[in-house]
């Protein structure tokens, strides 16, 4: 009876485990795609190339006729800039677009304040040179910060021109 029980559950472990793979299989990429409204186009550039140290890879126009078929925009055209924290095809793609207006929401003091998406994590080699431009930026560091998590890792916490958390973890050098 022992024996039966023990591979009955074997049996159901393999099928689970197969179900995952299987729903795995489905995606084409490993990453995802974030696409982020801002107020300020350059604002924006700025705080993610020139102060956190992403990459500009390309950009693309989202038409209004696309737009409006589409969904996404109800007629507006919109310019779309892909950042990435390096360039290459397994890297996520942070793709900024602005409409020229303001948030409709006030803007966050800490992740609780809202729902949705609130913040990004990004994994860094080194904070120092990330720390010194933003400071270059005039950039608030939001609590603590940096604060050591581990020997080795410390954690920044900013927010970006529109509110959202950037938190960054790493060594100090």
């Amino acid at each position: 009876m022992q024996k039966s029980v023990l591979n009955n559950l074997l049996i159901i472990a393999a099928l689970l485990v197969c179900s995952l793979v299987h729903a795995q299989s489905n995606f084409t990429s490993k990453s995802i795609g974030v696409g982020v409204v801002v107020a300020d186009m350059e604002r924006s550039l700025n705080f993610y190339v020139n102060g956190i140290g992403m990459v500009k890879t390309g950009n693309f126009t989202i038409n209004a006729e696309f737009g409006k078929r589409g969904g996404l925009t109800g007629g507006e055209a919109v310019e779309v800039n892909i950042l990435k924290l390096e360039n290459g095809p397994e890297g996520t793609d942070w793709k900024l677009m602005s409409f020229g207006k303001k948030a409709s929401h006030p803007k966050s003091k800490f992740i609780q304040d809202d729902t949705g998406p609130q913040y990004i994590t990004i994994q860094v080699k080194s904070l120092k040179p990330i720390i010194e431009r933003l400071k270059e930026q005039k950039v608030a560091f939001l609590g603590s910060t940096p604060t050591p998590l581990t020997k080795d890792k410390h954690f920044v916490l900013v927010q970006d021109p529109d509110g959202t958390f950037v938190e960054l973890i790493g060594p100090m050098e």
